[in-house]
């Protein structure tokens, strides 16, 4: 792609946030679009963010588990960035027909960092000293792309299809929780839907911070203190509509839950 693509690229996924319009698949319009083209793509988009009027204050990890790489062939996670815009607090009402289009929760481990990781090198200790603590969260993610019908280059031109996340209110010390083993509840609407574990993300949430810590470390970009890292899903995702409740519950770290309005 030229940069004239990329950038029309991200023009039309941040207008098809904004109209709420899902657009065709990038994948189906350009067929010589690559991982780095899509990874241009989401900065676009989110420059046009930032031009908004928002900021970033963390990043996501994706596509950690088997499951959803085996169904995009793929061997790697991806990532995106969160905006302030993104953000809601416990208690808070999700207004997802607001801002969202095909929106899925899917129950996470959020890591706050209390100071700056940079790689490459970065070990999983190097995560732990950094990490003031760890929240249970729910992710909403949507997709601009119509159906959800995504190939890896899709979502991650679509930065890694963030939508919206709330965090819990317990903060816990992640060295003072078995992060690959601690298991996780979903409940939607007061009937137990999903359980999974923290070794669903690559064998543990620690291992995909420092994925991603390594990862962008080869750009030079660090991850940030005060910035929330979003460690990916351990349990399927869930479409979810106004009008549900979800809760989730982490063994050794607490819970979380949602209205959605």
């Amino acid at each position: 792609m030229d940069k004239q693509q990329i950038q029309d690229c991200g023009d039309e996924l941040y207008q098809a946030m904004l109209d709420r319009t899902p657009v065709r698949p990038l994948t189906e319009r350009f067929s010589d679009i690559t991982i780095d083209d899509a990874y241009h793509i989401s900065l676009r988009m989110l420059e046009r963010r930032i031009e908004a009027g928002e900021r970033v204050i963390g990043k996501k990890i994706g596509l950690t588990s088997k499951a959803v790489q085996n169904m995009l062939k793929v061997d790697q996670p991806d990532f995106g960035y969160l905006t302030n815009a993104m953000a809601f607090n416990q208690g808070e009402e999700m207004p997802i027909s607001e801002h969202l289009m095909q929106p899925k929760a899917e129950g996470e481990i959020a890591f706050i960092l209390k100071k700056d990781v940079l790689g490459p090198g970065i070990t999983n200790a190097d995560i732990l000293a950094a990490t003031d603590c760890v929240i249970p969260c729910f992710e909403v993610v949507d997709s601009r792309i119509e159906n959800w019908e995504i190939k890896i280059q899709d979502t991650v031109a679509d930065n890694a299809s963030c939508g919206l996340f709330i965090l819990g209110d317990r903060a816990i010390n992640p060295r003072k929780v078995d992060l690959a083993t601690c298991g996780m509840v979903v409940e939607k609407n007061g009937a137990i839907i999903s359980t999974g574990a923290g070794a669903a993300a690559l064998g543990s949430p620690v291992n995909c911070v420092t994925w991603l810590a390594n990862t962008l470390g080869q750009f030079g970009i660090p991850l940030k203190a005060g910035e929330v890292i979003l460690s990916g899903s351990l349990v399927p995702l869930e479409p979810v509509q106004a009008g549900d409740f979800m809760s989730v519950s982490i063994g050794g770290i607490g819970s979380a839950s949602v209205r959605f309005i």
